[in-house]
Order: structure tokens, then C-alpha cells, then sequence
């Protein structure tokens, strides 16, 4: 690879509205054949940011054709109560997909409540199962922003088989899967994580690297080899020094990798949008996978 005068940008919202028309074809086909695709989110109190977020998820949702239901749970509510609710779901025939809002209140096992989620109605791919099932390939209910990551990915054309990927973070739900991911599509994959020693060693040899760490301004252009694809999942808010007014940036420092990068998905427009169409592609897999 060479370097570009400037990387192409990858937007990830023209990439999640292709997706969402094709789930609403599938969703159509769905219903036509005597199916429902039904989403149904629990949300504690006290968590705005997740009640926009989940009023945003009611629209599309009503758009594509998923019924969606909300079910509220109070702000100091404790984790049998939220397992219960969990349990009511998922045996119930009607619900064909599951989400726990986060955070949850102080005192909730966030794992535990997760593991509660019945496998083929876990649409975030958190349950111990699903996140096994990436180990072997499996893509149907995996994290949804690992899965985003590989589409964005994808969508470059790069041939990922022996391409060196470098994935800086190792989360659980995006860094840990999105590692399993590239190996199943037999890159050679290095992992690192906040006790990783001389970092830009490491990056600098990445023909793909996934920055999912969580710190603003992390990868500079001099960390970057000439060319690579550079996939940022960092979503960080801080206060934007010329107007003093917060704003969201990832972790790719935007203008020393443009002319170093053949690619580069930004924050936001990029991870963001596609992860909430790999959510919906979930939805729509759990019931695929009911029996008619």
C-alpha cells in the first residue's frame, strides 16, 4: 500500500442506510410469511442519555417495520428484578429480540443480568454464548461494534487474508471480538492493550489498524504506515477549546493521519451509525432463526 494525497473518508451512515434497506426488504418478507420482528429494551431510570438513545432506536425501528417495546425499570432498582424482567422476555413468544440498556444501577451485576438473556434473543451479542460463538466464525448475533468494525472494514476491499491488523484496545465488546473476527478471516492480528509497550512500534506496522481505547487524540500520523486503513471506535466527549462547547471526537488524531491513511473512518459519522444498523441486522436475525 501507499500513502493518498488525503484518505478517502468511509461513511458509516451511507453504509447503515444501504444495510437498513435491505433489512427492510428481509423485514417485509418476514411478515409476509406470517413472522414478527419485535424488539423489546429494558431501561432504567436515571439514564437520559440511554432514553434519547432509546426514543431514537423507537423511530427506526417503527421505519423498518420492528415492533418495539420499552419496558422502564426504576433507578434504584436491584438485579433480581432486572434478571426477572429478563426472564418474563425471553419466555415469551411474542419478543423475538432482547436489549439491556446500560448503565445499570449501582449494585446490578451488568455480566450477570447479560448472561440472563436467552441466546437467540440476544441482539447484542453480550451473552457468554454469543461472545463463544465469535471463536468459531459465528457473525449472527456478535457484538454489534465489532461487527460494524468488519463491515466498515469491508468496505474498503481490502483482502484481509495475511494483512497485519492491529487492534488497540482489548474490550470485551469491541477490541477482544473484533480480533476473533479478523482471525476467522485469517489476518495476522496483533492485539494491545493500556500495558502495551511502545504502542507505535506496533501500529506502525498495521496495514488495518482499530483504535477502540477511549482516548482523544491517541493515534497520530507519525504511528500510522503509509496507507493502512485506520478504523476509529474511540467515542470520547471533551470541550472544544476554541468555543468552549463539548463535542464528540474519537481517538484518531483527525488532521496529522488524513495524508498518511489510504482510509479512515471518522468519529462520529463512521463506527456510530453502523453499529445501530448492526443492531438492527441482530434484530432481524433472531427472527429469521424463529421457526415459522
Amino acid at each position: 500500500m501507499t500513502a493518498a494525497e488525503s484518505a478517502t473518508l468511509i461513511d458509516g451512515r451511507a453504509l447503515a442506510a444501504t444495510s437498513k434497506e435491505s433489512l427492510a426488504v428481509r423485514i417485509a418478507e418476514l411478515h409476509a410469511s406470517g413472522r414478527s420482528v419485535r424488539l423489546d429494551v429494558i431501561l432504567a431510570g436515571g439514564n437520559p442519555a440511554g432514553a434519547v438513545y432509546a426514543r431514537n432506536q423507537a423511530q427506526t425501528c417503527e421505519e423498518l417495520g420492528i415492533a418495539y417495546r420499552m419496558h422502564d425499570v426504576a433507578a434504584d432498582v436491584d438485579e433480581e428484578t432486572v434478571a426477572s424482567t429478563v426472564r418474563s422476555l425471553n419466555d415469551n413468544p411474542e419478543v423475538t429480540a432482547i436489549m439491556v440498556h446500560l448503565p445499570l444501577p449501582d449494585g446490578v451485576d451488568t455480566h450477570a443480568v447479560q448472561a440472563t438473556i436467552a441466546v437467540e434473543k440476544d441482539v447484542e451479542g453480550v451473552n457468554p454464548a454469543n461472545i463463544g460463538g465469535v471463536l468459531y466464525g459465528r457473525r449472527a448475533l456478535a457484538p454489534c461494534t465489532a461487527l460494524a468494525a468488519m463491515k466498515l472494514i469491508e468496505s474498503t476491499g481490502i483482502a484481509l487474508a495475511g494483512a497485519e491488523v492491529v487492534c488497540v484496545g482489548a474490550s470485551a465488546i469491541v477490541g477482544r471480538p473484533v480480533a476473533a473476527l479478523l482471525m476467522e478471516a485469517e489476518a495476522t492480528v496483533v492485539s494491545t492493550n493500556i500495558h502495551t509497550h511502545n504502542l507505535a512500534e506496533h501500529t506502525r506496522r498495521g496495514d488495518v489498524v482499530i483504535s477502540a481505547a477511549g482516548v482523544p487524540g491517541l493515534l497520530t500520523g507519525d504511528m500510522i504506515k503509509p496507507g493502512a486503513i485506520v478504523i476509529d471506535v474511540g467515542i470520547n466527549r471533551i470541550t472544544d477549546p476554541d468555543t468552549g462547547k463539548a463535542r464528540t471526537v474519537g481517538d484518531v488524531d483527525v488532521d496529522s493521519v488524513l495524508p498518511v491513511a489510504s482510509f479512515l473512518s471518522p468519529v462520529p459519522g463512521g463506527v456510530g451509525p453502523m453499529t445501530v444498523a448492526m443492531l438492527l441486522r441482530n434484530t432481524v436475525a433472531t427472527a429469521d432463526e424463529v421457526p415459522a
